[in-house]
């Protein structure tokens, strides 16, 4: 899934009515998180393909740190 996840990241980082329904209701820090993960994917997309890394590699190097970013909002979500 985090692969299928990281071809997303491939367009331009923007919010969208579509992802602000999405995120309404969840913490600010939660949205500060995810935001930034957005973000930060899509600039580290534009910059493997710029020095012209091989798309599955790039696939594969975006889908490791949107792992980073999972784990970061895992720890902080109190269980309910």
């Amino acid at each position: 899934m985090r692969v299928e996840a990281a071809w997303s990241y491939r367009l331009p980082a923007r919010e969208e009515r579509r992802y602000r329904a999405r995120v309404e209701g969840l913490p600010e820090e939660i949205r500060a998180i995810a935001w930034k993960a957005q973000v930060r994917l899509c600039q580290r997309y534009r910059t493997l393909a710029a020095s012209g890394k091989a798309l599955p590699k790039m696939i594969t190097a975006i889908a490791r740190e949107l792992v980073g970013f999972i784990w970061d909002i895992g720890r902080r979500v109190q269980p309910t």
